[in-house]
């Protein structure tokens, strides 16, 4: 049953890695904006009760890739249980048409026994290109 989240205004987006995939969040990164223009970038880092807190830009192009790619994880399977694609983070991705997420309950996800290499790739390759934009513009700090 997918998550009860109130979607972005119409054509917003929101897109979020949280590592690691079970327990407390260590990193997390959210890109929030609309496409064909720049988005804010945060990075969070947690250390036990202290965050370390950093914020940036993308510019429009590098916001279009990231969409290009986190759609392509549009129907894949999910699981809020079980890390299926051995990545251990989570990613999620709201519009105002899709709210989809890695740990979201999928009855797909109880089918499928083994999820494709392909697909295991993909979804390691968008997390590590949502990574890569923080590094590149996540640089300002932000007041906690």
């Amino acid at each position: 049953m997918p998550r009860a989240v109130a979607p972005p205004p119409s054509g917003e987006f929101e897109v979020r890695l949280i590592k690691p995939f079970s327990g407390n969040p260590a990193h997390t990164i959210e890109v929030i904006g609309e496409p064909n223009r720049s988005a804010s970038i945060k990075q969070i880092n947690h250390h036990g009760s202290n965050t370390n807190e950093k914020k940036g830009d993308v510019p429009a192009d590098d916001v279009q890739e990231l969409l290009r790619l986190v759609e392509r994880l549009r129907g894949y399977p999910s699981n809020p249980e079980k890390d299926i694609y051995g990545a251990d983070v989570k990613i999620e991705y709201n519009t105002f048409e899709i709210q989809w997420a890695s740990d979201d309950s999928d009855s797909a996800a109880d089918v499928i026994k083994e999820i494709a290499q392909e697909q295991k790739d993909e979804f390691k390759d968008v997390a590590d290109s949502i990574d890569a934009l923080a590094r590149m513009f996540a640089k300002k700090d932000s007041a906690v």
